[in-house]
C-alpha cells in the first residue's frame, strides 16, 4: 500500500492501453478541475509510467499491470472515463490536503 497527502501531490497519470483518446479528455477535465494547483497532469500508456508520478490513475483492467510498472506509486482505479467517483475524490484530496491510499 502507498499512502500520498493531497500537498505533496504534484504529478498525475492517466494511464491506458494506448495513451490517447478517453484519456486525453480526462487529462484536460482534471487540469480544468485543478486549476491553480502546482499540479502536472499527463497520460500515457501503462507500460510508460514515469517514474516522477505521485499518483495513477487508469482503468480497473489496467490496474494490475500499473502496480507491477509502479509498485510505489499510489494507483487509483477507475470503471468510467467519464464521470466515475475516483475522480472527484482526488479532486477532493488534493482541495482539502488529506491522505489518499491505493
Amino acid at each position: 500500500m502507498r499512502k500520498i497527502r493531497g500537498s505533496e501531490i504534484r504529478k498525475i497519470i492517466v494511464a491506458c492501453e494506448a495513451g490517447m483518446g478517453s484519456s486525453a479528455l480526462l487529462v484536460s477535465q482534471l487540469r480544468q478541475k485543478l486549476r491553480g494547483f502546482a499540479i502536472h497532469i499527463e497520460h500515457t500508456t501503462v507500460n510508460r509510467i514515469p517514474p516522477d508520478a505521485d499518483v495513477v490513475l487508469c482503468h480497473r483492467g489496467l490496474s494490475a499491470r500499473a502496480r507491477e510498472v509502479a509498485p510505489d506509486k499510489v494507483i487509483l482505479p477507475f470503471d468510467t472515463f467519464l464521470g466515475d467517483p475516483v475522480f472527484d475524490h482526488l479532486v477532493r484530496i488534493i482541495q482539502e490536503d488529506t491522505w489518499i491510499e491505493s
